[in-house]
């Protein structure tokens, strides 16, 4: 689809909205969900070249009657990382185009961990002409972390490179908070490049005037807040909160009693990371939406919070918002609880009904990334862990968090090496370094999967996405992990030296270049064969993706060895 239209000359413009010519398309009998004033009103709806003209009479090339539906602005996710959902950017926007979301703000930080520059051009090229509306906010820790390697680093100057293109925003999450407070040369390089332009914030737990150095530094959201009162102090510090449900870290119920009439307006909803599935079943900016509803959010705010909230944020200033002048990407539907959408134009053209989007707004991107999975040879003993004490640092799984514990427990021993502990529930865990084939292989134990046989292995482990792999038997460990190298990247379950399921992500070893629905049905499959396994964690996968995640407290696995998240350093295993 080409979301180009014409440039309309300003008289023309002027003369449009003033009533003197006709309109493209004159959507009648709507109830306007004004963004601005708050409230809902009846109106006559004009959209000429993409924009909305008026409300009220107008002579109209076309006229649709929504017969008092609601209309509302296209839902806007202000924090997302594309490659979670495990399709290309024109396969994600099929799906979530009809469920509402119009435009997002991505920071391909994963791929570019990968693949450094040629992964977010691949990002930006694999993004135009589609029906979502995509804009980049460049990562500014690749790698994440000196406690991981990654396939690529990226400077500041390597980013400033792309600060000019019109689809970038500015800079990322910075997630390297001490780097900033401690006025690391290569961080405040990042900062300055940004130029007025917006610098994401991603900081948890941070506090005091570590937080307000941070803040000065001119970062202005975070997305990492899990309770109320971490919240507000961000909020008290000028910070917009960026309230998250994702797949596995969810806080919207959390953070919700933290809004109110006087502070909504800085505050906006975002997913981060969402598995194609919760999408399918849950929904997308909609879900987050019907769910403040639900939960008893006044709904013109969750909308304003979906929408214009995030749009002024970042300067989009021509979106989030049903008024003269704006895009008309807009939604329709007839009641508030159940937000089932029946409409999506899309700058003014109807692009998805009833949930299903228009065949011929559909793109295909056929632009090629090198193979990224590059590993020293796997040997089966590489799993095997010495026993060098009876107790050891164990990574504390915390269901629908990110956050993890740090544990100190007895562990099992056989043969002078350390042994799963199905009845503990503490099972080993290894890291295998994929960029360079420096055969670093981390290794550790973890608490809370519950698998009782078998291993689950995937090339998506944040931020480096090396290969990670838990499992009871090393032999099962080893199948695994091979399959993932055999595959190019990909997700797999194993059991007594047999693949179970497996899912290839050729596409740096994040995504698909399948389609939606082929992911869909295996991510399905692999999550009956992990808990056939045993476990219980609602994503398995993705709960294991973030064990591997430096930045986040308290305790993690890279390849480099067990992270002590806190004080930011490697730490033995044995305690």
């Amino acid at each position: 689809m080409d979301t180009e239209r014409t440039p309309i000359d300003l008289k023309d413009t002027i003369e449009i909205a003033g009533g003197k010519r006709r309109v493209d398309l004159l959507l009648k009998n709507a109830r306007v969900i004004n963004t601005f004033s708050g409230d809902v009103h009846r109106a006559d709806v004009a959209i000429h070249g993409g924009r909305i003209a008026g409300f009220g009479h107008y002579k109209a090339k076309q006229v649709l009657d929504l017969k008092g539906a609601y209309l509302s602005p296209g839902f806007i996710d202000g924090h997302i990382h594309i490659e979670s959902s495990m399709v290309k950017i024109p396969e994600f926007g099929r799906v979530v185009v009809p469920r509402g979301t119009t435009s997002v703000v991505i920071d391909p930080h994963e791929i570019a961990n990968v693949l450094g520059m040629d992964g977010i051009k691949y990002m930006l090229s694999s993004s135009v002409g589609g029906a979502l509306s995509v804009y980049v906010m460049l990562p500014s820790c690749v790698p994440a972390t000196h406690l991981e390697t990654a396939g690529a680093e990226l400077s500041g100057h390597d980013l400033s490179l792309l600060l000019n293109d019109e689809h970038v925003l500015g800079i990322g999450e910075m997630m390297n908070y001490p780097g900033v407070i401690h006025h690391d040369p290569a961080v405040i390089e990042k900062i300055r490049i940004a130029k007025g332009k917006r610098i994401d914030g991603h900081a948890p737990l941070l506090s005091g005037k570590d937080l307000y150095a941070y803040v000065s530094a001119g970062i202005r959201s975070d997305h990492e807040c899990t309770e109320v009162d971490e919240a507000r102090e961000k909020l008290r510090a000028g910070m917009y909160i960026m309230i998250r449900e994702g797949t596995a870290a969810k806080n919207l119920k959390t953070l919700l009693p933290l809004i109110n009439s006087e502070n909504s307006r800085k505050c906006m909803f975002v997913t981060d990371d969402r598995h194609l599935e919760d999408i399918f079943t849950q929904g997308h900016m909609d879900h987050l939406v019907r769910s403040a509803i639900r939960l008893g959010t006044d709904p013109i705010r969750a909308i304003q919070m979906a929408s214009i909230n995030t749009a002024e944020y970042f300067g989009l200033k021509d979106l989030g918002a049903v008024a003269p002048g704006y895009k008309a990407d807009l939604i329709v539907f007839d009641d508030f609880r159940k937000l089932r959408i029946s409409k999506v134009f899309k700058d003014g053209r109807l692009v998805a009904r009833n949930g299903e989007m228009d065949p011929s707004v559909v793109t295909e991107y056929k632009g090629k990334v090198r193979g990224t999975i590059n590993v020293r040879w796997i040997e089966y003993e590489d799993f095997a862990i010495k026993a060098e004490g009876k107790t050891a640092r164990v990574i504390g799984v915390i269901p629908h968090q990110i956050v993890t514990k740090s544990l100190i427990l007895p562990v099992k021993q056989d043969g002078g090496f350390l042994s799963s502990d199905t009845c503990g529930d503490v099972l080993k865990i290894a890291v295998i370094e994929r960029h360079l084939a420096s055969g670093r292989i981390g290794k550790g134990l973890v608490k809370g999967f519950n698998l009782k046989k078998g291993a689950i292995a995937s090339s998506i482990s944040h931020d480096s996405h090396n290969i990670v792999v838990i499992g009871v038997h090393d032999s099962d460990m080893y199948t695994a992990a091979v399959q993932v190298v055999k595959m190019q990247g990909g997700i797999v379950a194993a059991l007594n030296g047999q693949v179970l399921e497996a899912l290839p992500l050729p596409i740096a070893g994040l995504m698909s270049d399948r389609s939606a629905d082929f992911v869909r049905e295996k991510v399905t499959r692999l999550s009956d064969a992990a808990r056939s396994l045993g476990t219980k964690l609602e994503d398995p996968y993705m709960a294991m993706s973030f064990l591997t995640l430096p930045p986040i407290p308290e305790l993690k696995i890279t390849d480099r060895g067990l992270i002590d998240a806190v004080n930011f350093k490697v730490v033995p295993l044995f305690a």
